[in-house]
């Protein structure tokens, strides 16, 4: 019988060619069956990740019963692939069922709406904020009509004037204006409200008036090193370089001003501020080195002991110090555990790093802190690991880069080469990740990058150290001076960098789909090792040609109605309010895709504007809608009013507008917007993306019951 072509003549697969897709499939997998394990954690946070896309208790129960029957089947088919498939169901169904689980655990009550109130509570921590010039509290208050946990603002000059009194564990009263935790600015741009409720934050508001302490901080060592060493580092050095080195050596980015954390960011150079994997990393070894050194000029000790061993547990205490003094962030906890694991095995004579390594480490994170997944940091970080850890591992970096007997200026060049083959692919690597989460990614990055890494890790932090261990004796002022000047020329590349034309790229908006589609590409590259590991450039193409070809929205209309943006051919976005603060400003500029400040409305060619309102054509020719956007206070004809928006396609206001009051296409008044949340609308297809759309069900999004839960309908 012939398989390839049926009696009945309808074309069929051939039974033969999938029982050689099949065998293929197996050989493959049993070649590759080291690396396994790695993608079991993928599959872990893959369902994570999954939980928070289809962020509704319906689909989540469907999904898990769809994953159990993939089990059953893999499990029924047998052999390499049918375990591989079952085994990693099974994680992406464990990945959902944790974050589920995770995000009721940490469910705690929440400020229902904005309110002004008196109270007094227990400080939990406070941050000293120098560029936004407050100190941030995080907060149990007293009252229980508030949530149990609060994060209020005060301002810097205010809280100088209690010192050291106001801390972690002092008591203060003082009066704040406090509001629900904030929620998506717009449709796909940062969750705050997620942050917020894992982090169990019910109210976040800012300080009025004088604070009066009612029991001050009890000062415990490691805050009082922390004041001191930024106190003596700004002793030492002007303001500019002090706020660098005070991140470097508290993890404290607060105190770096303005322009030059600014400048870090547009540079590609921000995770320079970030104590993390690189300044961990140096801390230990550095103490590795100098243990080693120090005991080796003692015959007896380097005779007996093992100095490898007591040079890596000197590491390893300093990593933990390092971390415990810099007040344990994730990121460093995450980096110091994948130092300790490092160390460990290398002890016991396993490769120092490695992709199982990784995915221990993320394991680890994700078991504890499952929310983490959706987190800048904890994305960033793991990517650039990967990428170093695929391509040290690649034979064509080996056979180039590998160390030789060669003369010093070819093994320089070699140097500089695999510098040069890290730098890109680190930015590379991370390049879909910058765009994603904060539309943007330094272009110059890598150039940039090879001078400062070595500069921080081999010049700044060894200055630094050395000084700070010298002014015991009265000694560091001459390694201050050259950490100032080492510090100076950081911030000089990077203020070159930034201020380059064409420094930064940016993007309005990478749809969800594609940015799947690029890291699950690129996983499937450096987790395999066979040739079979190429076949993930098809869906980062796939995922770059999606979100390049993804359209700017015409229109970006804030969650309270106050704030819009009409954003025309060329990806400026057109401010109603011309006096909007920085925060909006900058958000409507980024999801426009525009890398400057935001012009009025008033002044767009296609917008009449008046004290009350403002008339502008949305879209190209062939597809235009006529906006009208309220923006004053003051009581309008209703006449007047209604006439206009029938004349409108779209309506915006802040404030609830006459029933009569109807516009061709959409009207969003203030109830409406507190049904959908943030707004943004493409004219072109007609889609109109909302908040509530995005955030379904997820519990830090439940609105009021009269938020409808159906895909967003126009009026007409």
């Amino acid at each position: 019988m012939d398989l390839a072509a049926p009696s009945d003549g309808a074309p069929a697969f051939p039974q033969w060619q999938a029982r050689a897709l099949f065998a293929s499939a197996e050989k493959r997998l049993e070649l590759e069956r080291a690396q396994l394990a790695p993608w079991w954690v993928v599959g872990l946070g893959g369902g994570i990740a999954l939980w928070l896309v289809l962020a509704d208790p319906r689909g989540w129960a469907a999904a898990l019963l769809f994953l159990a029957a993939i089990m059953a089947v893999g499990w029924a088919v047998g052999g390499w692939v049918g375990k591989a498939g079952a085994l990693f169901a099974l994680a992406l169904a464990l990945g959902l069922g944790l974050i589920w689980w995770r995000s009721l655990d940490v469910a705690a009550p929440r400020l229902a709406d904005t309110r002004i109130v008196s109270f007094s509570g227990t400080v939990e921590k406070a941050e000293r904020l120098v560029a936004k010039d407050t100190l941030r509290l995080t907060m149990r208050p007293n009252d229980p009509l508030l949530p149990p946990r609060i994060r209020v603002s005060v301002p810097l000059d205010e809280a100088e004037r209690h010192g050291p009194r106001l801390g972690a564990s002092s008591v203060v009263a003082l009066r704040a204006r406090l509001t629900p935790p904030m929620e998506m600015a717009l449709p796909g741009t940062h969750d705050f409200a997620r942050d917020a409720w894992f982090m169990g934050l019910g109210a976040t508001g800012r300080s009025l008036g004088p604070i009066r302490m009612v029991s001050p901080a009890h000062d415990s060592g490691l805050d009082r090193i922390r004041r001191g060493l930024d106190s003596h580092i700004r002793a030492q050095l002007a303001a500019s370089e002090a706020g660098i080195a005070t991140a470097l050596a508290t993890g404290d980015q607060g105190s770096v001003l303005e322009e030059d954390a600014d400048a870090m960011r547009r540079s590609g150079l921000a995770h320079l501020l970030s104590v993390s994997g690189l300044h961990i990393a140096a801390a230990v070894g550095f103490a590795y080195f100098l243990v080693l050194r120090l005991l080796g000029l003692i015959p007896a000790l380097a005779l007996r002991l093992n100095l490898v061993i007591i040079g890596f547990a000197a590491g390893a205490l300093t990593g933990i110090a390092y971390t415990i003094l810099t007040g344990m962030q994730v990121p460093t906890v995450r980096s110091c555990v994948a130092a300790l694991l490092v160390l460990v095995g290398v002890v016991l004579g396993r490769e120092a790093l490695s992709l199982r390594l990784i995915a221990t480490g993320a394991l680890v994170v994700l078991l504890v802190r499952p929310e983490a997944i959706a987190g800048a940091s904890f994305q960033l970080s793991f990517a650039a690991v990967t990428a170093l850890v695929t391509l040290y591992a690649s034979t064509p970096f080996r056979r180039l880069f590998e160390r030789r007997e060669e003369g010093l200026a070819r093994a320089w060049l070699r140097s500089l080469g695999a510098m040069v083959a890290t730098g890109l692919a680190v930015e590379i690597a991370l390049l879909p990740f910058a765009l994603y989460h904060f539309h943007r990614a330094g272009l110059y990055g890598v150039g940039a990058n090879l001078v400062a890494i070595p500069l921080t890790t081999f010049v700044i932090m060894p200055l630094e150290g050395g000084a700070l261990l010298l002014d015991s004796l009265g000694l560091g002022a001459p390694l201050w001076s050259l950490a100032g000047w080492a510090i100076g020329l950081l911030l000089g590349i990077a203020h070159a960098v930034a201020g380059t034309a064409g420094a930064v790229a940016i993007l309005p908006a990478m749809p969800r789909g594609a940015f799947a589609l690029i890291v699950g590409g690129g996983l499937w590259i450096c987790l395999w090792t066979l040739r079979w590991r190429w076949y993930g450039l098809a869906p980062i193409a796939i995922g770059a040609l999606v979100t390049v070809a993804e359209p700017l929205p015409d229109l970006l209309v804030t969650g309270d109605g106050k704030h819009l943006a009409v954003v025309d051919a060329q990806g400026t976005p057109w401010l109603l309010r011309d006096r909007a603060g920085e925060f909006v400003r900058d958000l409507m500029a980024e999801n426009a895709g525009f890398d400057g400040d935001p012009p009025p409305l008033a002044a767009y060619a296609k917008a009449r504007c008046s004290g009350d309102s403002c008339i502008a054509d949305l879209g190209q020719q062939g597809s235009t809608r006529t906006l009208l956007a309220l923006r004053s206070t003051q009581r309008m004809d209703w006449r007047e009013l209604v006439a206009a928006c029938a004349a409108a396609d779209i309506v915006v206001a802040d404030r609830r507008v006459p029933r009569a009051c109807r516009a061709r296409w959409l009207t969003l008044d203030a109830p409406r917007l507190r049904q959908t949340g943030a707004v943004a609308i493409n004219v072109a297809n007609g889609r109109v993306a909302t908040v509530a759309e995005r955030l379904g069900r997820l519990p830090w999004a439940i609105r009021p019951e009269s938020r409808p839960r159906a895909r967003f309908r126009p009026d007409r």
